[in-house]
C-alpha cells in the first residue's frame, strides 16, 4: 500500500514540476517581449550587424573590439541617413548596443531553460504520454524565434534601409506570442494531466476570438514597424479628422499594409472588436473560472488605456514598453480562458462552447 501511494504521488508531482517549468519559460517570454519593446523604441535592433550564436553571448571586451563593432554600424543605412547626421558617438552607440546585446543574450537564456530541463525530464521519463511531441514543437518554435529575429534584422540591413522590415517584425513577436500562449496551454495541460488526466479542446469560441485577437497583435506589429503610433498624438481624432487622409495612389491593399496613417487607424478600431470578442470570452468562462474572467477584463482594460496613453505621450518609451508587454498579458489571459471553456468535463447549457 505504501508502494502503491508513493508512486500516485510521483505521477502526481511529475507533470506538476513540467507544468511549474512551463511557467518559468513563460516568465522568461514575457521579459522577453519587454526588452524588444525597449530595443525597437531606443532603436537598438541594428546595432550588431552579425548573428553569432555562440561567439555573440559576449559583449566587446576592449577599446579595439567596441571600435570595430562601431564602424560596422556605422555601414549601415541607419546611421548614414539618421544616427550619424544626429551625432551618434561611440557612448550612444554602446547603449543602443547594449539592448540589442541583451535582447539576443535573453533568448539564448531562454533557449537553455527550456531545452535543458527537457533532455532532464525526458531522461528521467517524467514526460507523460502525448507531450513530448508538443513540447519539442515549443522548442522548435523558439529557435525558429531567434531565426525570425536575424531575418528582421537583416531586413534592416540592406542598402539604404533605416529600419527593419515591419513584416518581419510581425513574424518575430507573433511567433513570441504564440510561443506565450502554446507554454500556457501546455502546463494548464499538465496541471490537469496530474489530477483528472484529460487534455483541454480547442473550440469554436475560442477560434473566433483568437482570430480577432491575432487581427488586433498583427496590426500593432506594423504600427511598431512603421512607427506609426507618431501618426497622431491625439484621441479620439487624428489630426482633427475622425478617419485620417491615407494614401490611396498604390491602392487599398498597399494603404493597409504600408501606410502608418492607415494602420494606426486600423489598430486605433479594431480594438473595440477585440474587446468585444474577449468579453464574450470572459463572459463565457466567468462561471467556470472566475480569475480566468476577471484576468481578461483587466489586462483588456489596462491595455487599451495604455495604447490611449502611448497615442497622447507621443509614444512615451516606458508606456509603450507597457502596452506591449500587457498586449502579451492579454494573450496569456486568452490562452488560459481558451483552455478552461475547453475542458472535457464542463458542458455548457447550449452545447455551443
Amino acid at each position: 500500500m505504501h508502494g502503491q501511494t508513493g508512486q500516485s504521488r510521483t505521477r502526481l508531482h511529475r507533470p506538476l514540476a513540467l507544468a511549474n517549468w512551463l511557467f518559468v519559460v513563460a516568465v522568461l517570454v514575457l521579459l522577453m517581449v519587454a526588452v524588444g519593446g525597449i530595443t525597437r523604441l531606443t532603436e537598438s535592433g541594428l546595432s550588431i550587424t552579425q548573428w553569432k550564436p555562440i561567439t555573440g553571448a559576449l559583449p566587446p571586451l576592449s577599446d579595439g573590439a567596441w571600435q570595430a563593432e562601431f564602424d560596422l554600424y556605422r555601414q549601415t543605412g541607419e546611421y548614414i541617413n539618421v544616427t550619424g547626421p544626429a551625432g551618434m558617438d561611440l557612448a550612444a552607440f554602446k547603449f543602443i548596443y547594449f539592448w540589442e546585446w541583451f535582447h539576443r543574450l535573453l533568448g539564448r537564456v531562454i533557449g537553455l531553460a527550456f531545452a535543458l530541463p527537457l533532455a532532464w525530464f525526458w531522461i528521467r521519463g517524467a514526460i507523460p504520454q502525448g507531450y513530448k511531441a508538443r513540447l519539442v514543437a515549443l522548442l522548435a518554435l523558439g529557435g525558429l524565434q531567434g531565426v525570425f529575429g536575424w531575418f528582421m534584422v537583416r531586413s534592416g540591413l540592406a542598402g539604404t534601409m533605416t529600419d527593419v522590415s515591419h513584416f518581419w517584425l510581425s513574424i518575430h513577436l507573433l511567433t513570441a506570442l504564440f510561443t506565450l500562449g502554446g507554454l500556457i496551454w501546455t502546463a494548464l495541460d499538465l496541471r490537469r494531466h496530474a489530477t483528472v488526466g484529460a487534455r483541454a479542446r480547442w473550440t469554436r469560441t475560442a477560434s473566433w476570438v483568437g482570430l480577432v485577437l491575432f487581427v488586433q497583435l498583427l496590426l500593432g506589429a506594423w504600427v511598431a514597424g512603421l512607427n506609426a503610433g507618431l501618426a497622431s498624438d491625439t484621441w479620439p481624432l487624428m489630426q482633427g479628422r475622425l478617419v485620417p487622409e491615407v494614401a490611396l495612389d498604390r491602392g487599398l491593399w498597399w494603404a493597409v499594409t504600408h501606410d502608418p496613417f492607415a494602420i494606426h487607424f486600423l489598430h486605433r478600431w479594431w480594438a473595440l472588436a477585440a474587446l468585444v470578442a474577449l468579453s464574450v470570452l470572459a463572459r463565457r468562462v466567468r462561471r467556470l473560472e472566475r480569475r480566468a474572467s476577471v484576468a481578461i477584463h483587466s489586462a483588456v482594460g489596462t491595455q487599451i488605456l495604455l495604447g490611449i496613453a502611448t497615442v497622447l505621450t507621443g509614444v512615451e518609451l516606458w508606456i509603450a514598453v507597457a502596452h506591449q508587454v500587457v498586449g502579451a498579458l492579454v494573450v496569456a489571459a486568452f490562452a488560459w480562458a481558451a483552455h478552461v471553456l475547453g475542458q472535457p468535463q464542463i458542458k455548457d447549457a447550449d452545447g455551443l462552447r
